[in-house]
């Protein structure tokens, strides 16, 4: 073989040995390959601010236990389910955390609704917690499931009013359902926290946090994310669903985030139509704990939110 075959082949290897390790970062960020993988408990144990984050959680849910029950729905052919804290109200939020997070976590955000007249549902997304599946969708399917959610909660609860509270992708989730044409009236509004205008602009400055190769990385594993998870990270997202959100919206979101960065955000807030719409800016704090520093200030303005409704 002469040197330009030799140079083909070298470079089909490294093509192929490039996807692999696309294929492998796929796997790890967004498929559940074993039950025990997105569990219900911590995801990051050994973080010490996000083991306090979730010692917090898991104390306002012992507080409250006597109040919860395990409830499910089913969407797209999967068992989904959740906890439901009934304190006797006709309103309720669905709190929706992001990406390997489950229903223990969301019990972190569930005070200000309590104190404000709400019930609280925390549920596992699919492929998370005792939720069937094995793909991650980044909310383009879980939205369906959050609206599943919201129906069960208005016809079998009694629920009028719903707010959806989500938390990074579960922020794009209530955006995704907020801006679906099926959306029902009785969700009156969204809180987003964190939310960033498309999961290619997350996932890449996470990479960049973490000091990993770019190319051809990303590209690779925007059309693997395409092809298996049915998302279009790059054409699709809040930045576009933004613009049919007509309902109440709040944005919580830190002026030092990294990873959802605050120009996005207020473009975000900008190209909303909604005639209600508010953003509480905090000047410190890591991208989806900002509760964890700012309890009061953000426990208020979610509060001054739903008083708002």
């Amino acid at each position: 073989m002469n040197w330009l075959t030799w140079a083909l082949i070298a470079l089909l290897f490294l093509l192929l040995s490039t996807v692999v390790v696309s294929v492998g970062i796929y796997t790890v960020l967004l498929t559940r390959l074993r039950p025990k993988k997105w569990g219900r408990g911590p995801s990051m144990p050994g973080d010490q601010e996000y083991d306090e984050l979730y010692r917090q959680a898991e104390a306002w849910r012992d507080e409250h236990l006597s109040a919860m029950r395990e409830v499910n729905v089913e969407n797209d052919g999967l068992q989904l389910y959740g906890e439901y804290f009934d304190f006797g109200h006709d309103k309720a939020v669905i709190i929706i955390p992001g990406r390997m997070e489950a229903c223990h976590y969301s019990c972190h955000y569930g005070e200000p609704y309590r104190k404000a007249g709400y019930n609280v549902l925390t549920v596992d997304g699919r492929a998370h917690g005792r939720s069937e599946g094995k793909i991650n969708s980044l909310g383009y399917m879980e939205y369906r499931d959050i609206l599943a959610w919201a129906k069960m909660l208005n016809e079998k609860e009694n629920i009028r009013d719903i707010v959806l509270h989500g938390v990074c992708i579960g922020s794009s989730t209530a955006v995704f359902c907020a801006a679906a044409p099926e959306c029902p009236e009785y969700v009156r509004g969204i809180v987003v926290d964190g939310l960033y205008q498309r999961f290619y602009d997350s996932c890449r400055n996470h990479m960049i946090h973490d000091g990993r190769p770019l190319y051809p990385f990303m590209a690779e594993l925007t059309v693997l994310i395409r092809l298996f998870s049915g998302a279009d990270v790059v054409h699709d997202g809040p930045k576009w669903r933004i613009k049919d959100v007509r309902r109440p919206i709040l944005f919580l979101h830190s002026r030092t985030d990294k990873f959802s960065t605050p120009d996005k955000a207020q473009e975000l807030y900008d190209l909303c139509p909604s005639e209600n719409k508010t953003i509480c800016w905090f000047e410190d704090a890591w991208h989806s704990r900002v509760r964890l520093k700012y309890t009061d200030r953000y426990d208020q303005a979610v509060t001054g939110f739903l008083n708002k409704l």
